[in-house]
């Protein structure tokens, strides 16, 4: 290059002729600098790219839950503190995660719903998976003092998980009505089961017996003629499981959106709800959360989806932290 008239090497220049000359060694600029002999191992790896335009599902569920709950003292058959915990985990997973449109939890298990125009991770099944269970499990330890006190984790919980791809909206659907279809039949059958051994002296195997055989009616019936219970008028959360969704919700003072992820306790296998939250399927903008009325009923007791009206929309997901109304079933 010139510069006042006299002639210069530019660095490159001179940086290729002395490389050139062999007399002078720098470090490699060959894209298989970092390469060995070893490397072929990376051919043993299997492709697991997840199919394009679909839904990825992501399900995590408890293994021997039912000795951990046993041994931390988990009240029977539903007990708030572990609804809330497994809530606030999912409540991680879909913070650290913003292309999960959807959370579903019941019992010791979660499912976690990812747009399925997702690419994160190159939409690779073990990454996502190993992610998602990973920071959930350890979510869960991480926030057990703010729901079971003084009571002290004996030994780690395990957890599960698998991926589940549904290439249309139908069967997304139709996934997630079996999973609440699941609660219902499992919650009915604790209710009446632990009903039985609790308030009636039953042994574990007598209360077997005497609910062998039975459909869903019959327990009804046990519960309201021997002990006084209308299962209809059980908390939603028990009945319905926890949806969690991400809204738009304006904060106090200003007003300003903030996307804010909210638990909702309702029907999912009817079109109500889809039709109320079209954002999901559609893979639209995120919505804006509209409270109800606050002189509406509880709403573990009504029907709507919306949850109850809180002054500030930031108290909904909150609760998630406080180990507010939200229980678990065993």
């Amino acid at each position: 290059m010139i510069v006042n008239g006299r002639s210069f090497l530019g660095c490159r220049e001179l940086f290729r002729i002395l490389h050139a000359s062999g007399k002078y060694r720098f470090f490699s600029q060959s894209p298989n600098m970092a390469k060995s002999k070893y490397e072929y191992v990376k051919n043993f790896e299997l492709d697991d790219t997840c199919l394009p335009n679909c839904w990825i599902v992501i399900r995590i569920d408890g293994r021997s839950f039912q000795r951990f709950a046993d041994i931390h003292g988990y009240v029977k058959p539903n007990d708030i503190r572990g609804l809330n915990l497994m809530s606030r985990a999912a409540t991680c997973v879909m913070d650290e995660f913003r292309d999960i449109c959807l959370g579903y939890g019941q019992s010791d298990e979660f499912t976690f719903v990812f747009r399925k125009d997702t690419n994160l991770f190159n939409r690779r099944a073990s990454k996502l998976m190993s992610t998602v269970n990973s920071l959930f499990a350890s979510s869960f330890v991480f926030n057990w003092n703010s729901y079971f006190g003084p009571i002290r984790l004996q030994y780690p919980p395990c957890f599960d998980a698998r991926v589940v791809l549904y290439p249309t909206d139908k069967n997304l659907r139709d996934y997630l009505s079996w999973r609440q279809a699941d609660v219902h039949i499992n919650n009915l059958y604790n209710t009446a089961f632990w009903s039985l051994v609790l308030k009636k002296g039953f042994t574990n195997a007598q209360a077997e017996e005497r609910l062998k055989g039975t459909v869903a009616s019959d327990k009804n019936e046990l519960l309201f003629s021997e002990f006084g219970l209308n299962y209809n008028n059980e908390p939603a959360v028990y009945r319905k499981g926890t949806i969690l969704i991400r809204k738009l919700c304006k904060q106090p003072p200003e007003g300003k959106l903030r996307p804010i992820i909210l638990p909702f306790f309702t029907d999912m296998i009817g079109d109500s709800f889809w039709k109320e939250h079209p954002e999901i399927l559609g893979l639209k903008s995120l919505a804006i959360y509209h409270p109800p009325s606050e002189d509406l009923p509880n709403e573990t007791n009504k029907k709507s989806s919306s949850p109850p009206a809180p002054k500030n929309p930031k108290h909904e997901a909150e609760k998630l932290q406080t180990g507010h109304k939200r229980q678990k079933k065993v």
